[in-house]
């Protein structure tokens, strides 16, 4: 199954989950993870690994963290090669002056949201697949 690759198929059949959990994004310079973390996406870059974990996850494994926010999914079956889905999704978030870091897994796309957006965004995000925006 490689999922759908039509934008407009992609926007029409979208929907929303918000995902139980404050999140943030920790870098780690070892790369070692800590005991307590769990993390939701790990990624090392030249400069660390950088890791999305629950806060509490992060505070209590004594690690710095920024950027608390909130996990968006979207619930439609996109391929890891399907054009400007994401694109179109941080645009319209962006209308909204809200930063957003998209994540692509093999199923479905997240985002993660400034903490306390969250509703506003799965409005916009409403909006969009209902063609509003």
């Amino acid at each position: 199954m490689t999922g759908e690759t039509n934008l407009d198929r992609l926007i029409e059949t979208m929907s929303a989950t918000l995902v139980e959990g404050l999140y943030v994004f920790v870098t780690l310079k070892d790369g070692k993870l800590p005991d307590g973390l769990q993390p939701r996406m790990i990624f090392g870059e030249a400069e660390g690994t950088t890791l999305i974990v629950l806060k509490d996850e992060a505070k209590a494994a004594g690690v710095d963290y920024v950027f608390p926010s909130r996990m968006i999914t979207l619930n439609v079956h996109s391929s890891l090669e399907a054009v400007g889905f994401l694109a179109g999704i941080t645009t319209a978030l962006a209308k909204l002056n809200m930063g957003v870091n998209p994540l692509s897994g093999y199923y479905h796309d997240h985002l993660f949201v400034p903490d306390g957006r969250e509703q506003e965004a799965i409005t916009a995000l409403k909006k969009m697949a209902a063609g509003l925006a």
